[in-house]
């Protein structure tokens, strides 16, 4: 008769803690929790909800890795806030405050090495670089300001893009880690409020508000460092969604269409797919980190401000679960 070790390769083992980087199949017994546990393939994308933060808020601004994230900014007790808060996977923990309280800002970088720029209360362009523990102002500002822009890249080698003057703007900058330079291209169609994913020289623009009329968007636009390029639409038209991931991986979730949706979608350089597993929570004007495999969704609007957190684990991915026995 065949045993899990004839199949598997090793016996079943008893450990005090689950096993940093088990594989498929693998199965095992954890003694802290007394429970049996094994890591399987998901078949789809799915969200979990995880620990909410500890002030709720939208329009905020996001970076980072799912297990290493940092939230800041946004409108929450007042019209624009300061507060930051970083992800560890398991829990937020408060840190260092922006000097320039404001919301709908961009950003980019991550936990420990993140860029906020622009916002509003009032419109500013101002730029601000943090490094784990707290955010010092840049002599940089933004060449436009503007608030409702999406942010991509790193601390660095940031890309900065859209956003409202307070009228629609398809204006492109590049941060060196000083200064901000516009970029001769600018997006083929104005507007703010979107989604962006990618670097400085891949970047991803989708979905948005212009005006007038008013429009949701489905538009998608890829950077290639110097212009811009309309591909595929999203399925749904939507504004102040989030996003996450690159140019030729990206998951977009979240936003208002209207009303508020959890509809999630993944793109693959070429076209959007919608995934079968929405937010939990449909919310609009979230924060968004990590990659197309492994997301992050924090913050947003249900018609109230929410802390809601959700994990994404795209399809296909390894999950560890509990086997449940009777």
């Amino acid at each position: 008769m065949a045993t899990y070790k004839g199949i598997q390769g090793f016996t079943i083992q008893n450990l005090s803690a689950d096993p940093s980087n088990p594989i498929e199949g693998q199965v095992w017994y954890n003694s802290t929790s007394n429970v049996w546990k094994v890591e399987e393939a998901t078949t789809v994308g799915a969200w979990a909800s995880a620990t909410s933060m500890g002030t709720a808020r939208s329009v905020l601004g996001g970076c980072g890795t799912q297990t290493a994230a940092l939230g800041f900014g946004g409108f929450g007790p007042s019209p624009a806030v300061s507060d930051t808060e970083a992800y560890d996977g398991s829990t937020w923990t408060a840190g260092g405050s922006l000097n320039t309280a404001r919301r709908e800002l961009g950003s980019a970088g991550t936990q420990t090495a993140a860029l906020a720029f622009g916002g509003t209360e009032p419109i500013t362009g101002a730029t601000e670089e943090y490094n784990g523990t707290s955010w010092a102002t840049s002599p940089g500002s933004l060449n436009t300001a503007r608030a409702g822009l999406a942010g991509a890249g790193t601390q660095t080698a940031a890309l900065g893009f859209g956003g409202r003057t307070p009228s629609p703007t398809g204006a492109t900058e590049e941060y060196d880690g000083s200064t901000w330079t516009t970029s001769p291209g600018s997006l083929g169609t104005a507007r703010y409020v979107l989604g962006g994913a990618g670097t400085q020289t891949a970047g991803l623009a989708f979905g948005g508000f212009s005006t007038p009329p008013a429009t949701y968007r489905s538009e998608t636009e890829e950077y290639n460092g110097t212009s811009w390029t309309a591909v595929n639409s999203m399925n749904t038209s939507r504004k102040d969604l989030a996003g996450a991931g690159i140019q030729t991986a990206a998951l977009a979730f979240g936003g208002f269409t209207p009303p508020n949706t959890g509809a999630t979608e993944e793109y693959n350089g070429s076209t959007w797919t919608t995934s079968p597993g929405s937010l939990n929570t449909a919310r609009f004007s979230l924060a968004g980190a990590g990659t197309q495999a492994t997301a992050l969704a924090f913050g947003g609007n249900t018609g109230s401000l929410s802390a809601a957190t959700e994990e994404w684990t795209g399809a296909g991915a390894a999950v560890t679960k509990t086997i449940t026995v009777s």
